[in-house]
């Protein structure tokens, strides 16, 4: 079933408050435009007209195609937003997925390195460049700070205290946090700011930490290709994400006794639950390491 001009235009209506007045991303408002010109493509009652059966029974039907309960999910926030919006504009008197609940998504565990991985991705980097020097800092800091990508490519020099030996770090929302650098961290970061920045951005031009290419600061996907580089000169052929170095700093400190709500406010977690995840990595490690070292493991 085709959907109708007028429902076009009802969508396009939708999508440009979501672009205009929640500040949404240009991939949120593609994908939530794709999931409900789907939705409204198999309504046979009509966008304005549908009810709470209708949404289960399409529901029910992407189920039975093999999509994901992730895209189920994010489908249906798009059907609460846009409905949320048809209210407020009048143009239906209920909410035909107030009543419907989202599907429970499974919790994967973050993927982490071992020690050792992440021991052979710092020492990957060639000292001999500039760019190198740069890249091993980022790296050392990322992991012994538990950084974000985006927290890292967009640190201040003024954010970085080495007498008192923090960063002052500002996450999700603008929460303001302080994260000890560590020894190791803390004298390649000395090294980077007096030797190495010089040369990759003249004095005064930027407060950036570390600049990409013309001095401009760095992209999280620039980033992100330099550390997949690295790990491929290192031999890692684990799957990464961009938060693989995070992953590793929360399950290394837990594995080595750390209280859980200290790791909580060093990820700038705002809830406990979110950092309770790795306490499953831990324990799995823990685990690997009884059935590997203990006689009736």
């Amino acid at each position: 079933m085709e959907t109708s001009p007028e429902q076009q235009r009802l969508i396009e209506s939708w999508l440009d408050m979501l672009w205009a007045e929640r500040g949404a991303s240009e991939h949120t408002r593609a994908a939530y435009g794709r999931d409900l010109r789907a939705f409204a493509a198999a309504c046979r009652t009509g966008l304005l007209s549908c009810g709470g059966a209708e949404v289960l029974a399409y529901l029910g039907q992407r189920h039975r195609a093999g999509h994901s309960a992730r895209s189920s999910a994010r489908a249906l926030a798009a059907l609460r937003s846009f409905y949320q919006y048809c209210l407020r504009q009048g143009l239906v008197q209920e909410d035909p997925v107030a009543l419907v609940e989202n599907p429970k998504l499974p919790k994967p565990l973050p993927k982490s390195l071992s020690e050792a991985d992440v021991e052979a991705l710092l020492e990957a980097p060639d000292l001999d460049s500039d760019i190198g020097q740069r890249d091993r800092t980022m790296l050392e800091l990322l992991y012994a700070c538990g950084l974000r990508v985006t927290e890292l490519v967009e640190l201040r020099v003024s954010q970085v205290n080495l007498r008192q030996g923090v960063v002052r770090v500002f996450g999700k929302g603008g929460k303001e946090r302080l994260v000890p650098l560590g020894e190791a961290a803390q004298g390649w970061m000395q090294r980077y700011l007096a030797q190495v920045r010089p040369n990759l951005l003249p004095p005064g031009e930027s407060d950036i930490c570390f600049p990409g290419r013309k001095g401009r600061p760095m992209t999280r996907q620039t980033f992100w290709y330099r550390v997949k580089h690295w790990a491929a000169a290192a031999g890692i052929e684990k799957p990464l994400s961009p938060h693989t170095l995070r992953h590793a700093f929360a399950t290394h400190l837990l594995n080595h006794g750390a209280d859980l709500r200290v790791v909580q406010l060093l990820l700038g977690h705002s809830d406990l639950s979110t950092t309770q995840i790795y306490t499953h990595v831990a324990q799995a490690r823990l685990k690997s390491l009884h059935r590997e070292h203990h006689p009736r493991g």
